[in-house]
C-alpha cells in the first residue's frame, strides 16, 4: 500500500485556514472475543481553534505558560473542545448475578468535560500540550447497566446480570496534563509523551512513545483514543481538503504507554462510600498498533490495544486484556 501511495501525485490542498473538528470514539473488546474488565467506552467531542475567538486572550496566555518549560516558547496554535463520554467495567463472568468479591467490580463512569491545547513549532520538532478536565458520576446513575444490556439485546448476546453489585453512586472528577513532541524523519515520526492525572477517578503519572510510518503529510500527533488527555483537534485547517480520491494522509502506528497508578476508583472503590474493590497493581502498560487514513473531510482510525494486568485478588490475577479502539474525525 505504501508503494502504491508513493506512485500517486502529491495531494492537492485548498488552503490552511484554522477550523474545527467533530470526534467520535469507541473502545470495545468484542472483536477480541471477550466481554470483561474495560469492556466498552464511548466519547463524542467537538474542538475548535480559538486563536481568533474574541475574549480568549487569557486562555491562550495560560496555555503558553503551561508548556513553555517542556516545549519551545510561545504556542502558535490554541485549541479548545468539549465532550461527553461513558466507560464501563465488568468482572470476567457477566452472567453471574451474585456478588463476585474476588473479581473486578462492576462500574460505570458517565462524564463531560473540556480540553485545552497549545501547539508549538520547535524547528525540526513540534510539541503539543493538552489539559483536560472531566466531571461526572460513577455508580448506577452512570447508566452502565442500561447501555450494556440494550446493546447486548441488539446484537443477540446474553445480558449482563451482575450490575446490582456495582460500585455506589458518587460524583467524580479528573484533571490531566499531557505533553507530546514530534520528531520527523521523512516517512517516519517518533512521538514521545509524558503526563499526569489527579482526581477522585484516577491519580497517576505516565510516559511512553508512538512511532508511525506513512505519507509525508502526516498531521496531528498520532491517533487519538479514549484516554485522559486525548486530543480533540488534529490541527488540520478547515480548508485543507485533499482533492484527490486516494487518501491524502495514511499511516500505520505502534506505541506503548506506561503508568504508575496511585488511585483508580474502578479498582479501589468509591472515595466517600464503602464499595467493592480489589488489589490494584501500581504499574500498568498499554501496547497498541493500528492504521489511520484521511479522505478529504474525514479521518478513520482503528487500533488494537493490549493492556497489562491491572489487579490481583485472593483467588487469581486479572491477566492481560485486549480491546479495539475506533475513531472518526470530521473536519469543518
Amino acid at each position: 500500500m505504501m508503494a502504491a501511495a508513493g506512485a500517486q501525485p502529491a495531494p492537492q490542498f485548498e488552503g490552511s485556514k484554522p477550523g474545527a473538528e467533530f470526534q467520535f470514539f469507541l473502545d470495545n473488546d468484542k472483536w477480541a472475543k471477550s466481554d470483561r474488565y474495560y469492556t466498552n467506552g464511548l466519547k463524542v467531542g467537538f474542538g475548535v481553534n480559538i486563536d481568533k475567538v474574541p475574549g480568549q486572550g487569557a486562555t491562550r496566555a495560560a496555555l503558553d505558560r503551561l508548556g513553555a518549560g517542556l516545549g519551545c516558547g510561545s504556542a502558535t496554535k490554541h485549541n479548545a473542545g468539549v465532550f461527553v463520554g461513558q466507560n464501563m467495567y465488568t468482572p470476567r463472568d457477566i452472567e453471574v448475578a451474585s456478588p463476585q468479591p474476588f473479581d473486578r467490580p462492576w462500574a460505570a463512569w458517565l462524564y463531560g468535560g473540556v480540553v485545552l491545547q497549545a501547539f508549538r513549532s520547535c524547528g525540526d520538532r513540534e510539541a503539543l500540550d493538552t489539559v483536560e478536565f472531566d466531571l461526572g458520576v460513577v455508580g448506577p446513575i452512570a447508566l452502565g447497566e442500561e447501555v450494556q444490556n440494550v446493546w447486548h439485546r441488539f446484537i443477540h448476546v446474553p445480558e449482563a446480570k451482575g450490575w446490582g453489585n456495582q460500585i455506589r453512586n458518587e460524583p467524580a472528577f479528573l484533571l490531566t496534563y499531557v505533553h507530546k513532541e514530534k520528531q520527523k524523519l521523512g516517512f517516519v515520526e517518533v512521538i514521545p509523551h509524558v503526563g499526569a492525572g489527579a482526581g477522585t477517578v484516577m491519580t497517576f503519572v505516565r510516559t511512553g512513545a508512538l512511532v508511525r510510518v506513512g505519507t509525508r503529510n502526516m498531521s496531528g500527533f498520532g491517533p487519538d483514543r479514549i484516554e485522559p488527555g486525548g486530543a480533540i483537534l488534529q490541527n488540520v485547517g478547515s480548508r485543507e481538503r485533499c482533492k484527490a480520491w486516494w487518501p491524502c494522509e495514511a499511516y500505520v502506528f505502534a506505541g506503548a504507554d506506561a503508568r504508575i497508578v496511585f488511585w483508580n476508583i474502578f479498582l479501589d472503590g468509591t472515595v466517600f462510600r464503602d464499595s467493592p474493590s480489589v488489589d490494584r497493581k501500581p504499574f500498568v502498560y498499554d501496547l497498541s498498533f493500528g492504521l489511520s487514513m484521511r479522505f478529504r473531510y474525514a479521518r478513520f482510525t482503528v487500533g488494537r490495544v493490549t493492556r497489562s494486568e491491572e489487579f490481583t485478588s485472593a483467588l487469581r490475577g486479572a491477566g492481560k486484556q485486549t480491546f479495539h479502539s475506533f475513531n472518526i474525525g470530521i473536519e469543518y
